[in-house]
């Protein structure tokens, strides 16, 4: 067993419930191990990666042991936003957002868009020259038009898409670090939450409730989708969790979404490791459900 910084501890060759997750060489469908090519390139990686943001590190470890994919979801996501706004007032994010330096979010009028058609509804992000970047208005948008799908019996089909290259890129980075103080944004996260929303509608349409993804499926955008009962991915998609690098941990729900997807180990090595995978990676993992 190999600790690295932050304690996230990685095993090598035969998988391990108390790793963090397990790295090997071999082919396998194992959830708690990762096939790389090297392994101690990868090792070298991610132990970089751990010595320069070990608290969120660490954090995100501990999230991913404390959240129980079977058990409700909302106890999950307040355990998530709770960490999230730890971190939110850590010195890695406070480094990140000095590196990054001051931005400014652009308005873009109608960031989601709905159309019903029968019973079917289908919302699309609407922010193509951004990648579809989730904002806080873009978020505020998908709140109402899920609405509809949550309280309107007559919808039996709902499709969460996006427009433009990509289904969704992720938060703004531009945005982050412009919430009021860390209690605020947790109160907004855990209760103006498009995940539990997702979840909800899920646990009436079940396979209804569609994702079709492409392009860039990053960070939140990923979370969201995981959340759906069915997720179509396009040949070209590429997913991911960028967050550790920003000194955050996924905000979205995905620890809860994706471990119930993909376990906690492979989603501990999606966040620590930076890496995305490709589609055929993601279908064989379980982390989406059809390519086409």
């Amino acid at each position: 067993m190999n600790t690295l910084a932050g304690g996230v501890r990685v095993a090598v060759g035969d998988p391990s419930d108390d790793a963090t997750f397990t790295l090997t060489e071999d082919a396998t469908d194992d959830r708690r191990a990762i096939t790389v090519e090297s392994v101690p390139d990868a090792l070298a990686e991610l132990s970089a990666r751990c010595e320069r943001w070990p608290q969120t590190a660490a954090v995100c470890d501990d999230v991913l042991r404390a959240v129980d994919p079977a058990a409700s979801t909302f106890p999950g996501i307040v355990t998530e936003s709770l960490a999230y706004s730890t971190l939110q007032s850590g010195a890695e994010f406070a480094r990140w957002l000095a590196e990054r330096g001051p931005a400014v979010v652009p308005q873009i009028a109608d960031p989601v868009v709905a159309e019903r058609d029968n019973d079917r509804l289908t919302v699309r992000f609407n922010r193509p020259g951004r990648h579809n970047a989730f904002s806080t208005d873009a978020r505020a948008a998908l709140l109402e038009a899920l609405e509809v799908a949550r309280l309107d019996p007559s919808v039996t089909e709902m499709v969460l898409t996006g427009n433009g290259p990509s289904f969704c890129s992720g938060g703004d980075l531009a945005e982050f670090g412009t919430f009021a103080d860390p209690a605020s944004a947790h109160i907004a996260r855990t209760r103006h939450s498009p995940a539990l929303v997702l979840d909800e509608i899920t646990a009436r349409l079940g396979r209804a409730c569609r994702a079709e993804i492409h392009g860039q499926v990053q960070g939140s955008g990923l979370e969201m989708a995981a959340f759906c009962g069915w997720i179509a991915c396009h040949p070209d998609a590429v997913l991911g969790l960028p967050e550790l690098a920003l000194g955050l941990i996924p905000g979205a729900g995905g620890t809860v979404s994706i471990t119930r997807r993909i376990g906690r180990w492979r989603t501990a090595y999606l966040v620590l490791s930076g890496r995305s995978i490709d589609a055929d990676t993601a279908l064989r993992w379980g982390l989406v459900d059809e390519i086409g």
